[in-house]
């Protein structure tokens, strides 16, 4: 059951939502406006990195 990040279209509301594979094609609805118009967002993977793929940080000082 993988948890993705949606932003609505209409309200510009950003939520998570649970989806599972059985309902995957099914269109997800903005908790705050009830709009079908939603859009997922790309997400970082939550592995405690930075995204910096050269150390372990959990912060970037390389500024």
């Amino acid at each position: 059951m993988p948890i993705y990040e949606y932003r609505c279209e209409k309200c510009k509301a950003e939520f998570e939502k649970i989806v599972f594979s059985s309902g995957k094609d099914e269109p997800v609805i903005c908790p705050r406006c009830k709009s079908k118009k939603t859009r997922k967002l790309m997400s970082a993977f939550a592995g405690g990195k930075s995204g910096c793929s050269t150390c372990a940080a959990t912060t970037c000082s390389s500024t």
